[in-house]
């Protein structure tokens, strides 16, 4: 019903796992269900005893809090307020599994954090070649990305040059090889993720428009069978299920901006790829095209079929 039984505060660590269990069956014999916010970042411990132990667990989100600005907050509040936020769900999301899963996880963002350096290291290279003395800026402004950052990585600095020319030239040249290493390490971190998929699922690899990178994402985020309880969880998990939005007699939908963004940014470079080389998509680009639709709404109405597990690529990740 929502009230309090008891509080008790531990340590994160095995020990306190081990308390906490012990009190949790003094006060709940039996069964019981464990409401874990944060259960893959601060409660992935917890998690993982839990579920070694045979007990239920649902990840909540953070917790809402209270309408006014001076709302109480504490540790032991928020836990109510999980618990409470646990119990108006219809249907608990299980935590994703760990293992091989976890491992796509932590390559995934290390790459993703690697290609985000990467750019801002592009645009600082950018920048350095606008504001460079004018031989420089001539030599280099009219090249490519890439033959700016193979000039900039050998250039030299000659000491009768001027202390500007110089310093800048050091600043190209340490620019444009931080570029060169954080694109080796996001190669080397695609690769090992193409290695990791083949081994858990390399059927995705094998279906038009699926890469490496998508396929672990897809993997991350289904995480196992029976997580998902249909095809309109996993739609909406991927916010690709249009919102009802209809009032009196306009009916219409919206976007859905909520979900999983890496998975649904996944799914539209599945349906880019597949629009580009795919056939069969594009003659479903083309009968849409018939109807008066936009390329948007083509490339929405695309991932919205992408993301039933009966469609062209989904059947397989809940086959196994």
């Amino acid at each position: 019903m929502g009230g309090l039984l008891a509080q008790t505060s531990v340590r994160a660590d095995a020990g306190g796992y081990r308390r906490l269990l012990d009190f949790a069956q003094a006060q709940v014999p039996g069964q019981r269900c464990w409401a874990v916010e944060g259960a893959g970042s601060y409660g992935a411990g917890l998690t993982s005893f839990l579920q070694a132990h045979s007990e239920r667990v649902v990840e909540v989100s953070r917790p809402k809090r209270p309408p006014r600005r001076s709302g109480a907050k504490s540790d032991a509040l928020d836990a109510v307020r999980a618990a409470r936020e646990a119990l108006t769900q219809d249907h608990p999301l299980a935590p994703r599994r760990r293992g091989d899963w976890e491992a796509l996880r932590v390559l995934l963002a290390t790459r993703r954090n690697a290609c985000a350096a990467k750019i801002s290291a592009i645009n600082q290279l950018k920048a350095l070649i606008v504001g460079a003395p004018e031989e420089l800026r001539a030599e280099l402004r009219g090249l490519a990305t890439k033959r700016q950052i193979t000039r900039c990585a050998g250039l030299r600095d000659r000491p009768s040059r001027s202390l500007e020319h110089r310093m800048t030239v050091r600043a190209l040249r340490s620019t444009a090889r931080r570029i060169r290493r954080l694109a080796a390490e996001a190669a080397g971190l695609r690769a090992e993720l193409e290695r990791l998929v083949a081994a858990v699922a390399p059927w995705l690899l094998e279906l038009p428009g699926v890469g490496p990178i998508s396929a672990a994402q897809v993997l991350v985020s289904w995480s196992h069978a029976g997580r998902l309880r249909s095809e309109a969880a996993f739609a909406a998990l991927a916010g690709a299920n249009p919102i009802p939005a209809s009032s009196g007699q306009v009916t219409r939908h919206r976007l859905n901006r909520s979900g999983d963004r890496q998975l649904n940014r996944a799914l539209h470079t599945i349906v880019v790829a597949r629009l580009r080389d795919d056939p069969v998509t594009r003659g479903y680009a083309a009968r849409r095209t018939v109807e008066g639709k936009s390329i948007r709404d083509i490339r929405r109405c695309f991932i919205g079929r992408v993301s039933r597990p009966r469609s062209t690529w989904s059947w397989v990740v809940t086959a196994r």
